[in-house]
């Protein structure tokens, strides 16, 4: 079923909004591009996702961003052929996050091509990206970076 649904971003898009660590989250999945190389994420404002300060809570800042490079790599590279794990991540909280809040994800075609290129010979790969959480204003709450782990599954590998 997994599998299916990366061949469908609507789909893909539509079965992570229902996942409930994302659904009673406040978490939602807005925008997945057809070829998985760009999506949104919103924080929803909700009084479970407050911290003390009537501030989103840091927990949510970070879980919104969580699978959602691996899961585009996924999408981009194959779940059939590579093994994609999130392997680390740094959050540096800016501002406090007031409202609905939002995180977008870009990556390019140079991105993949250099991930195919250092792990074609089966050595895993751990590529950086950084995501910018912003305020319905737009202004910088957050910034995460995250780092993954990527290899060719053994069947593959030469």
């Amino acid at each position: 079923m997994v599998a299916f649904a990366f061949r469908h971003a609507w789909l893909f898009k539509w079965l992570l909004n229902a996942w409930p660590p994302f659904f009673f989250s406040g978490i939602r999945i807005r925008d997945i591009s057809a070829d998985y190389r760009y999506a949104r994420v919103d924080l929803l404002w909700r009084p479970w996702t407050r911290n003390i300060n009537n501030s989103q809570f840091g927990g949510s800042l970070f879980a919104m961003t969580d699978p959602i490079f691996a899961l585009l790599l996924y999408g981009s590279l194959g779940i059939e052929r590579y093994v994609i794990w999130d392997k680390s991540a740094d959050i540096d909280f800016i501002a406090p996050g007031i409202g609905r809040l939002t995180a977008e994800f870009h990556m390019d075609d140079a991105d993949v091509q250099r991930i195919k290129q250092a792990t074609e010979q089966g050595a895993p790969y751990f590529p950086e990206f950084e995501i910018h959480i912003k305020d319905l204003s737009g202004q910088l709450v957050s910034t995460l970076k995250r780092r993954l782990y990527v290899r060719l599954r053994p069947q593959y590998r030469p």
